[in-house]
């Protein structure tokens, strides 16, 4: 019997060939229009969304996986592996690592560990990535989750809005503040802390937010001499890739690659949304 499976949720937006590739489970959010709920990459892709997204005036809600998917996952999982290292979005913005976690309590015969990535989208895939290619090499789940904190230590993600109202409904600005905001232009870039999504700094266009993230990529970039980043969008496949051409040329020793806001998270920074996440390798 095999050892070590990894699973995580659909806001890690791996690629199908990914997850194949490194035998990793993915158990999918959902986002609800109307009365109808979609499950994301499964039922629901990131390009089916956001047309979806221009063709609705009520704006979406999303919903995390039932306890009962996490346990049938975990039952199916147990019938060939001895222990299930579970990774999740930031539990400050989603009940699902809790709920992961209840649902392991309930499973007999397999031991679940889960690991808070405190972030979300590529660089929670990160961590994903990382902990299948160890269980695969052997190693055991200390050594993963040991490595996984380590990794947590030099991750970093920044990402600006193009459109304030979603940040208001989700709570994350006042009514007014996203009005003064969108009439002064204002791009805040945003970061996470402390497990939750918070303010880092606010500037006037978006082309001043970039290069405050670029300049924040360039100091990490600089100190390391191994280091993986994405470039994150919300249906601006064009940009971000202009972007990744821009950061190859300069940082020739970093590995870039390009990834996307999805269904789930997409409903809550809105179409227009860029970011870089980065971390040491």
């Amino acid at each position: 019997m095999a050892k070590i499976v990894i699973v995580t949720d659909s806001t890690a937006y791996l690629p199908a060939e990914v997850t194949e590739k490194e035998n990793i489970t993915v158990v999918p959010l959902s986002v609800v229009f109307g009365n109808e709920a979609y499950e994301e990459e499964t039922e629901l892709s990131a390009a089916d969304f956001y047309d979806k997204l221009k063709q609705t005036e009520e704006l979406p809600t999303t919903s995390q996986p039932p306890l009962g998917k996490f346990v049938d996952t975990f039952e199916k999982l147990a019938k060939d592996y001895e222990e299930i290292i579970t990774i999740h979005l930031s539990s400050s913005i989603s009940g699902t690592y809790q709920t992961a976690l209840t649902a392991g309590e309930q499973i007999e015969g397999v031991q679940v560990y889960g690991f808070d990535s405190e972030i979300s989208c590529m660089p929670q895939g990160y961590y994903v990535i990382e902990a299948a290619r160890m269980a695969r090499d052997g190693e055991t789940v200390d050594t993963i989750l040991d490595r996984l904190e380590d990794m947590k230590q030099s991750t970093r993600a920044y990402f600006m809005v193009d459109n304030l109202n979603h940040l208001h409904r989700g709570g994350r600005l006042t009514g007014a503040q996203a009005l003064v905001g969108s009439l002064l232009q204002i791009k805040p870039i945003l970061h996470f802390e402390n497990k939750q999504i918070v303010p880092f700094e606010k500037v006037r266009t978006e082309k001043k937010a970039l290069n405050r993230v670029f300049q924040l990529f360039d100091e990490d970039a600089k100190k390391e001499s191994s280091i993986r980043a994405t470039v994150i969008h919300a249906n601006r496949p064009d940009k971000a890739e202009a972007i990744k051409e821009q950061l190859s040329e300069k940082y020739p020793h970093a590995v870039i690659d390009v990834s996307y806001f999805g269904a789930v998270i997409g409903t809550h920074l809105g179409e227009g949304s860029l970011g870089i996440g980065w971390c040491k390798m």
